[in-house]
């Protein structure tokens, strides 16, 4: 993170239960992605923040049941960040969604236009009320509603794709600002072969 605005600080300084949530995805991923290490500044906002990226990423580990996949989750991720130029999660959420997708150029796709990227027409909708979400949210009416159900979205669906635009508009802002770079490993994951 040479261009970071921030310092990061040294693992060993943190609260043990930060360091212990870090060194974990550590051992999951074989690096620690650099959010993890710059929102850990302050140990509060990094607990909070956290905790709702898992509740939205990850509702089945709280007991929650969502009509998204995990491959969903981060293409809205992926998609709406390119919308708000946020190099860090395009990078990070793009590789995330190559893997869960297997699609090496989905990505890279849905982050310079979804609605020419090889997406299902149930995908396609997604984004199109991520995006509206993202870019004119109080524009949001019935209509918008009506083409999700379409596709078999309920109301529930609708809600965890805006609030997943909307928390990762926060990320966005933060990774964007605070000049957060993507760690080398993400460019490649997804791409190739995972060394054995």
């Amino acid at each position: 993170m040479s261009d970071a605005r921030y310092p990061l600080p040294d693992l060993n300084t943190l609260p043990e239960d930060l360091k212990a949530k870090i060194l974990e995805v550590q051992e999951k991923a074989g690096f620690v992605p650099n959010v993890f290490l710059a929102l850990a500044r302050r140990p509060a906002e990094w607990r909070a923040f956290f905790a709702y990226h898992d509740a939205l990423m990850t509702p089945e580990t709280a007991g929650r049941e969502s009509g998204l996949t995990k491959g969903d989750r981060e293409m809205i991720v992926t998609t709406t960040s390119a919308a708000n130029h946020c190099l860090y999660c395009v990078v990070a959420h793009g590789a995330i969604l190559r893997i869960y997708e297997k699609k090496p150029l989905v990505a890279d796709q849905v982050a310079v236009n979804h609605r020419k990227a090889d997406i299902s027409p149930r995908q396609r909708a997604m984004l199109d009320f991520a995006m509206k979400v993202c870019l004119a949210s109080h524009q949001i009416d019935d209509a918008d509603f009506a083409a999700l159900h379409a596709h078999g979205f309920s109301d529930e669906d609708a809600w965890d794709i805006a609030a997943i635009t909307a928390f990762f508009g926060l990320s966005n802002r933060m990774a964007s600002f605070s000049g957060m770079t993507p760690n080398p490993e993400f460019y490649l994951m997804g791409r190739v072969p995972k060394a054995k």
